[in-house]
C-alpha cells in the first residue's frame, strides 16, 4: 500500500488524542449503529453551500466479514473493490444491492518494484490496446461500478501517456476518477480535469497508522478541510479500527452542518 501525507503538528494532536481517547470509553466494544434513515441522508439533494465529505473505502474484495463491519454503519459509505479477487464480484452485488456506491479499485503501478499491485494491474510501458483490454475486463467484472480510483499508481499516474489512455477510456465507459494520490507528483487528477472527465481526488489518508485516536484525528483533519473548502475526500482501509473510529466521527456530524455523501457527489 501507497500513502501521502503530512504528519500534524504535535501539540494540537496531542491534544486532540488524548480528548478522543476519553470521550471513546464505553464505545470501543462494538460498532455504533446510526439509523438508516439519517444516514443516509447524503442520497437528499445538497444545498449549494453545504460543506461536504465523502468516505470510500479502499481494498475490498478479499473478505466478506470486514465489509460487513463497514456495512453496519448504515452511512453512506463509497466502497472501492479491487479486481478478480474471491468476492470482488460477489461483494459489488450485494453492496450495491444494499443501496452503497461501488467504485473499481484499478490497480496501477507502484515505483516499488517489491510491492505487487495485484492482478488486473496497468504498468507504465503499456499500450493503448493492453489497457483498454485490461480496463475493460475489470469494469466489465465490478458490476454496478460507477467511478474508478488507483490502487497504488505512483508510477503509472505520474506517466502522462498512460494516464491520459486510462482516463479517456474510463470516460467512454461513463465513470468518474477519483485520484488516491499515492504520489504527490500524480498528474491523475489534472490530467481528469483536462479531459473533461468528472473527478476529485483524495485530501486525507485516514488510517496510515492503524489506532482508533489517530484516524479519529485524521478525520478531524477531515472535516476541517471540508469546512475550509467546501469539499473533502477521504480514504480509509478494511480495518475494524478505521470502522469503529468512522462510526465515533458520524455520530458527532450529525450535530454538525457537514452531510456525508457518496463520492459521486463531490466531483465536478
Amino acid at each position: 500500500m501507497e500513502f501521502l501525507n503530512k504528519a500534524p503538528g504535535k501539540f494540537s494532536r496531542r491534544r486532540f488524542l488524548l480528548s478522543s481517547v476519553l470521550a471513546l470509553a464505553g464505545h470501543l466494544t462494538g460498532v455504533i449503529r446510526i439509523p438508516a434513515a439519517a444516514a443516509m441522508q447524503g442520497d437528499a439533494p445538497l444545498q449549494n453551500h453545504l460543506p461536504r465529505i465523502a468516505l470510500i473505502v479502499d481494498d475490498i474484495g478479499n473478505s466478506r466479514s470486514i465489509a460487513r463491519q463497514f456495512v453496519q454503519l448504515n452511512l453512506p459509505l463509497t466502497f472501492s473493490i479491487l479486481p478478480r479477487l474471491t468476492y470482488s464480484q460477489e461483494l459489488a452485488v450485494e453492496l450495491h444491492a444494499e443501496g452503497y456506491e461501488i467504485m473499481l479499485h484499478q490497480p496501477m503501478e507502484p515505483y516499488d518494484p517489491c510491492c505487487d499491485p495485484g492482478p488486473g494491474a496497468l504498468f507504465v510501458g503499456d499500450n493503448l490496446e493492453i489497457i483498454e483490454q485490461i480496463l475493460d475486463e475489470n469494469i466489465g467484472s465490478m458490476p454496478f461500478a460507477t467511478g474508478m480510483n488507483n490502487h497504488m499508481g505512483s508510477r503509472f499516474t505520474e506517466s502522462p501517456e498512460e494516464i491520459r489512455k486510462t482516463l479517456m477510456f474510463i470516460k467512454t465507459k461513463g465513470l468518474f476518477f477519483i485520484d488516491s494520490y499515492t504520489s504527490s507528483n500524480s498528474i491523475a487528477y489534472a490530467t481528469a480535469r483536462q479531459c473533461r472527465l468528472s473527478t476529485a481526488h483524495r485530501h486525507i489518508f485516514l488510517d496510515n497508522i492503524r489506532n482508533v485516536p489517530d484516524i479519529l484525528f485524521q478525520l478531524h483533519r477531515l472535516k476541517q478541510h471540508a469546512l475550509t473548502y467546501g469539499r473533502a475526500v477521504g480514504i480509509g482501509h478494511p480495518h475494524i479500527e478505521t470502522a469503529l473510529a468512522i462510526s465515533y466521527f458520524a455520530k458527532r456530524l450529525k450535530r454538525s452542518n457537514i452531510a456525508l455523501v457518496n463520492a459521486s457527489k463531490i466531483i465536478y
